[in-house]
């Protein structure tokens, strides 16, 4: 029992300092799509909706585990597990993945059905911010 309270400690200060260290996500599109909310944004990466091009982060990336935890309140395994249904009964295909913010902000600033999502500080005048989620 004695081992099991400083393990505990430990794991609470890890877990509370990992969410003092998440990073601002804002969701960026090409500058001529509309403004979207928080629902259809979820919609959009989780496959519920093929109204616009999801484009997504390596998992390596805090900013990925963050906006998904952020927009749907789910963590990365159960994203993928989500989407190996919708693959598995061929009613859509995941996001495309693209290798950093960089790439997605290319991506979306040469299409204008293109959305994505980057740290806030990474936003430049190539795209437009649709929702911030803080």
């Amino acid at each position: 029992m004695r081992a099991y309270i400083p393990t505990l400690l430990l794991t609470m200060l890890a877990t509370t300092a990992a969410g003092a260290a998440d990073p601002e996500v804002v969701v960026i599109t090409n500058l001529a799509a509309p403004a979207l909310t928080k629902e259809q944004v979820a919609d959009l990466f989780l496959g519920k909706t093929q109204s616009m091009k999801p484009l997504d982060q390596p998992n390596a990336a805090a900013v990925k585990t963050a906006f998904y935890r952020k927009v749907s309140g789910r963590d990365l395994s159960q994203v993928k597990a989500a989407w190996a249904r919708l693959i598995f009964t061929g009613r859509g295909a995941p996001p495309r993945e693209l290798a950093d913010a960089a790439a997605v902000k290319k991506a979306i600033a040469a299409d204008p059905k293109a959305i994505g999502y980057v740290e806030k500080s990474e936003v430049d005048a190539s795209v437009k911010v649709v929702l911030d989620l803080k």
